[in-house]
């Protein structure tokens, strides 16, 4: 089946505007064009463009997909370079997600505080608390002027 920018920009959720970019920027070299000069693509170009947006989306870089994509044009003697190039994106996704649950656990822990029974009570003890550590090292407590 033979689809138009727009429709692929309503299967992947890009703008056309976006699509067009890409093009300009060489990630779309697989697309072709009809009779008319105007771009078409086929499936498998939109499960390319699925893989560009996988990339993107996960922080990779347009000059990196840009290579991905040519390895890809280069056929399968580029192999090794596509596992290089994804091993490393890999690494990085890796720790995008650590970082992601470190600060998903520090939400959990504030939303346990602010949705127990003792939120009250618990938020008023860290306030003397940070009160306390102000007062004792002499400095002025952002929290000297809350009435609890």
């Amino acid at each position: 089946m033979i689809y138009s920018i727009k429709d692929v920009a309503k299967i992947t959720g890009l703008s056309i505007f976006t699509l067009r970019f890409y093009d300009k920027e060489g990630l779309l070299p697989f697309a072709s064009r009809n009779k008319s000069g105007i771009r078409v693509f086929t499936e498998s170009d939109i499960n390319q463009i699925k893989t560009i947006c996988c990339l993107k989306n996960t922080g990779m870089q347009i000059k990196d997909i840009k290579k991905y994509i040519d390895f890809c044009m280069e056929g399968a003697v580029t192999i090794d370079s596509r596992i290089k190039l994804f091993v490393e994106h890999r690494k990085i996704i890796i720790n995008q997600i650590n970082a992601l649950n470190e600060n998903l656990k520090l939400i959990d822990s504030k939303l346990e505080i602010y949705t127990s029974p003792n939120a009250v009570e618990i938020i008023n003890k860290q306030i003397r608390n940070v009160d306390d550590e102000k007062r004792e090292n002499c400095l002025l407590s952002p929290f000297s002027e809350i009435k609890r």
